[in-house]
């Protein structure tokens, strides 16, 4: 069984021949460790990273919204600054701020953007049909931010909350703008084939989600789910992202077309994601950054990694996890969190 196919399988409850697992090195890490450490890193577990991951420090570009003091502004017109070489920062000026702008503001074009870069869908098209045809995962999605935090990038966030609260009259026609950018661009990767399309965004706070459950159900649920039925009716699959605190947000989630959500584990609580989500649609682990990968020893990284496995998984599949290393963390524990990963991908098999 080839990669494409297990993931295939693990997200339909088909028997996967293993647990699809995941290592994200940040960009910033490359900065703050040794090159060759995080070589002999992704060289000892090639099943961790995929080719998108496995490139030397060389080939590895910050893309410019992640370049520490020199501000970005997107193609919608958001400045983003970061301190933080290799990190994403804020966004610290919204062309929106002030709905005064609203009459003559312009949203880019699809068809020569993604949001954040300029794309060419020709060279994209070639690099799918080359994929396809080594039997690698076609994989296609919206930029992280789509739709809600696209929202407030344009308006900023305290202004975004009030106009939902006051039910600005103006906002659904802004929200409509939004979509329909991100419904072109999923149009697209449908065009080409995509087996999977991403909706990747953060919704959620250490604790609660950023906006209140009543305006998610009125202005951003019904958006995800016209952009995701067209992926779900292609036989793609549907795969969310969100940091943070999903629980308050779990009803309207699972009335969109989700096949795949990846959302953190002790933030949300593994009981919790377990007795809500398990079995429902495929989860996609995202594993602890904040406590016992960073200050845990090697034993407890690895009973962490075992507990959440037994508890979530399943042989008919239904579980992927991943793990993004952001600096700070000790290499002896990222070195304790691949080996975990690697040894419990088959913990069914």
């Amino acid at each position: 069984m080839d990669a494409r196919e297990n993931y295939l399988r693990a997200v339909r409850f088909q028997r996967p021949d293993w647990i699809p697992m995941v290592f994200h090195i940040s960009p910033a890490c490359w900065q703050h460790y040794e090159a060759r450490a995080l070589d002999d890193l992704i060289a000892t577990h090639p099943r961790l990273f995929p080719a998108s991951e496995a490139k030397p420090a060389s080939e590895r570009a910050i893309p410019p919204w992640q370049r520490a003091d020199r501000p970005f502004t997107d193609p919608w017109g958001c400045v983003w600054t970061t301190r933080e070489e290799g990190l994403t920062g804020a966004v610290v000026e919204h062309p929106l701020a002030d709905w005064s702008a609203w009459e003559t503001y312009r949203a880019p074009s699809p068809d020569a953007t993604d949001g954040m870069l300029p794309v060419d869908w020709t060279a994209m098209a070639r690099a799918f049909r080359q994929a396809g045809a080594q039997r690698r995962l076609c994989e296609g999605g919206l930029r992280h931010g789509h739709t809600f935090q696209r929202l407030w990038y344009l308006r900023g966030y305290e202004n975004l909350m009030l106009d939902m609260a006051d039910e600005e009259p103006r906002l659904p026609a802004l929200v409509e703008m939004v979509e329909r950018f991100n419904a072109a661009v999923v149009r697209r990767y449908l065009e080409l084939g995509a087996d999977v399309v991403s909706f990747p965004e953060d919704l959620g706070m250490q604790r609660g989600p950023m906006l209140s459950p009543r305006h998610f159900h009125r202005y951003i649920r019904p958006s995800y789910e016209r952009l995701m039925t067209p992926v779900r009716e292609a036989g793609a699959v549907v795969h969310m992202h969100s940091d943070g605190d999903l629980r308050a947000l779990a009803g309207d989630l699972l009335e969109c077309p989700l096949d795949v959500l990846n959302l953190q584990d002790l933030v949300n609580g593994v009981d919790w994601i377990r007795a809500c989500l398990k079995g429902r649609l495929c989860i996609d682990l995202d594993l602890d950054r904040q406590s016992v990968t960073r200050f845990g020893t090697p034993a407890e990284i690895d009973r962490l990694i075992l507990d959440e496995v037994a508890a979530l998984g399943s042989p008919r599949g239904g579980l992927m996890m991943i793990y993004g290393l952001y600096p700070g963390v000790p290499l002896a524990s990222a070195r304790a969190i691949a080996e975990a990963m690697d040894r419990y991908a088959t913990y069914f098999s």
